[in-house]
């Protein structure tokens, strides 16, 4: 059962992942959380997120913010990157997951999520069969109700690594 919330892949940071060799086996979409998976909770674009995804447009790449957030922050945030955003996108519902990838033009198999929590992020990317990517959170400062996710997280990633280990993933 906690089987639903590991991730298919798991990073430090969101600037980690080799996005060109992903693109070059058939990805061409990537949906991202904002807070703590790209800045920390309610900062604005950096240079770092603004040079990340000018190297995905590069790369071919279509990307969507997905963010159960208001629109002000994540338009705000969109805008500066230059990507699409769907705000208060109900995650871990597949709704908004729908939303961005009929957005982009891509399908499941050539979709990418990448987002720090596992009961809305991942859960939500994994329900729709999008391959995810769990990012460390970038700042530990965060709202309670997160705060109290992440110790339930703690539990689900305790099974996931024991079962990384005795190579049963």
């Amino acid at each position: 059962m906690l089987q639903l919330f590991y991730p298919d892949n798991e990073v430090d940071s969101a600037y980690d992942i080799d996005y060109k060799s992903l693109y070059e086996k058939g990805s061409c979409g990537v949906i991202f959380d904002i807070d703590n998976t790209l800045v920390p909770h309610g900062a604005p674009a950096d240079d770092r997120a603004r040079q990340l995804f000018s190297r995905l447009r590069e790369l071919g790449y279509k990307t969507v913010l997905l963010s159960n957030n208001k629109e002000p922050r994540v338009k705000s945030f969109a805008d500066s990157v230059g990507s699409l955003y769907v705000f208060r996108a109900g995650k871990p519902g597949s709704r908004g997951y729908a939303k961005a990838m009929a957005d982009m033009g891509t399908t499941p198999e050539n979709t990418l999520f990448v987002g720090d929590q596992l009961f809305t992020d991942v859960w939500g990317a994994k329900k729709m069969g999008i391959v995810t990517y769990l990012v460390k959170p970038i700042h530990p400062k965060e709202e309670i109700q997160i705060v109290l996710k992440r110790r339930l997280e703690r539990i689900v990633l305790f099974f996931y690594h024991r079962a990384k280990r005795k190579g049963r993933l």
